[in-house]
């Protein structure tokens, strides 16, 4: 009796990891007579073949006139960035973090169901109808392992059908997709590319949604600064690379929580933090409990702005212009700003356990041209006022990160009310945003150091030249275009007539 795909698949694993095999699949559009008959239409049986990647095999084949298929790849920015991530050993961990709860489609491996869900969002398509179209660029899909040559699929339909897409995610819920993104950053991309950043900046960021639509699942209405808002809020806890960032975990919630609140326990559990790392907050993480845990026992040092009203920021001012000490600020966009180190601040920021908390210092800013104060406390004693507030300047970088997710990346832009496929959203575009900036900090990206995706995409210039896929029998070869040129040239005419419509789309 005939198999399904699905199940060849589960059970041939050691098959399909030696040879390549051809496969004839279940028919489309079954009908049935009134004995329960399968009546199959002629010409309707789907032809699946598994490729292998053998240049030689394919040449050989050329040669005697044997070509099944070709397509022509076209280089872009998004599938370089993919293409660079799969070389990188990047892309197959994302299965790995990700338990497979398919029963159905399980022939479509799933490191490839959700690269081409990060391609999506790379290419700013929200939708889950975009997801099969993602890529459609030869070498690409060569390159991530998609050879499974169907022969009445073209791939400008799509990969698959977005059903796929729409059965995977209902398996999965909100906090499922949350966990998959800091598992993949934390146990496998952060150890794959050795990075392991020292300063690490936190902040949350509102994601909003119709405030008059109470669909959304989980949402809740908070009035922030007057207005009334309605959705989630997104905790992050950045990594400071040498040109860019990563958003090393995040958590997901709703937008009445309190800042400190959502990521209390991230604060306490993460694996990112090391000793002497350095946190840099703002003023919606302000506990004084939470810098001695920190501190104490996590032997991680906070950066965070006093308000107005503390205690702590009175003393610091006075205790600064009573001393008069200013030295200018290191920064020269701030020329009207002067600066001064204060010490020894700790028992104006007092815990409910005063023995127990640890030393504080603060950086005084004064803007002489409006007579404002800024106070900047850190728990690390050992630095300078110009040390402090060089450490704190790089908090902007967070907040740039949120507008470019919202503003260019769609962050906000959905398309159901439910809660997993909003996180699956938010996740993937994260996911994203993330290969983005490691690209820019890698050999190949380095161009694109200091400027966003919308820049870099506009004065793309392609890096490596169009080539061309060609599939014979049970294998495929990848040939860059001059090579393939000089291919042709001593094909035969019959052979020749094969490979033109290639070179009728150059």
């Amino acid at each position: 009796p005939m198999k399904s795909i699905a199940e060849i698949f589960d059970n041939s694993k050691e098959l399909l990891d030696s040879t390549s095999i051809s496969l004839l699949a279940k028919p489309r559009n079954i009908c049935y007579n009134k004995w329960g008959v399968p009546m199959i239409p002629k010409r309707r049986w789907l032809m699946i073949q598994i490729c292998r990647k053998d240049k030689e095999k394919v040449y050989e084949a050329i040669c005697t006139g044997k070509i099944d298929a070709a397509e022509m790849s076209f280089p872009n920015l998004i599938d370089d960035i993919l293409l660079t991530m799969k070389r990188r050993g990047l892309t197959a961990p994302l299965a790995q973090a990700l338990t497979d709860k398919r029963r159905d489609n399980s022939h479509i491996p799933f490191d490839i169901l959700l690269c081409l869900a990060v391609a999506a969002k790379l290419k700013r398509k929200t939708s889950l109808t975009d997801v099969p179209f993602a890529v459609t660029e030869a070498e690409l899909l060569a390159e991530l392992g998609w050879n499974l040559w169907d022969n009445e699929r073209d791939v400008n339909e799509g990969l698959f059908s977005e059903s796929v897409m729409r059965k995977l995610l209902a398996k999965y819920s909100s906090g499922e997709w949350v966990s998959f993104y800091n598992s993949y950053v934390r146990e496998y991309l952060m150890k794959e590319l050795d990075i392991q950043p020292c300063i690490h900046i936190l902040d949350c960021t509102k994601v909003l949604v119709n405030l008059d639509n109470n669909n959304y699942e989980n949402s809740s209405v908070a009035k922030i600064d007057g207005e009334s808002m309605r959705g989630y809020k997104l905790g992050v806890l950045r990594g400071v690379l040498d040109d860019s960032g990563i958003v090393e975990e995040v958590v997901f919630g709703t937008l009445k929580t309190h800042d400190m609140e959502q990521c209390r326990e991230m604060l306490q559990t993460t694996s990112c933090f090391h000793e002497n790392d350095i946190l840099i907050n703002d003023r919606g993480f302000l506990s004084r409990d939470m810098a001695n845990y920190l501190k104490a026992v996590r032997k991680v040092d906070t950066y965070i702005p006093a308000r107005e009203d503390m205690t702590i920021y009175k003393e610091a001012v006075k205790l600064a212009a009573l001393s008069g000490k200013w030295q200018k600020h290191p920064n020269r966009k701030r020329k009207d700003q002067e600066i001064q180190l204060v010490t020894d601040l700790g028992p104006f920021w007092e815990s409910d356990g005063p023995e127990k908390d640890v030393p504080v210092n603060a950086c005084v800013v004064h803007d002489k041209k409006t007579d404002k104060y800024f106070v900047f406390m850190t728990t690390d004693t050992s630095r300078t006022a110009r040390q402090i507030i060089n450490t704190y300047e790089l908090r902007p970088e967070i907040e740039e990160d949120f507008r470019q997710m919202k503003d260019f990346w769609k962050l906000e832009d959905f398309k159901s009310t439910k809660y997993n496929y909003i996180t699956y959203h938010i996740v993937m575009t994260l996911v994203g945003y993330l290969y983005f900036q490691v690209y820019k900090n890698l050999e190949e990206g380095k161009a694109c150091i200091g400027k966003s995706l919308p820049v870099v995409v506009k004065n793309y210039k392609e890096t490596r030249p169009k080539s061309v896929i060609i599939y014979v029998g049970q294998y495929f070869g990848i040939f860059p275009f001059l090579e393939f040129l000089r291919l042709y040239a001593e094909c035969t005419l019959e052979v020749r007539r094969l490979l033109d419509p290639i070179l009728a789309k150059v």
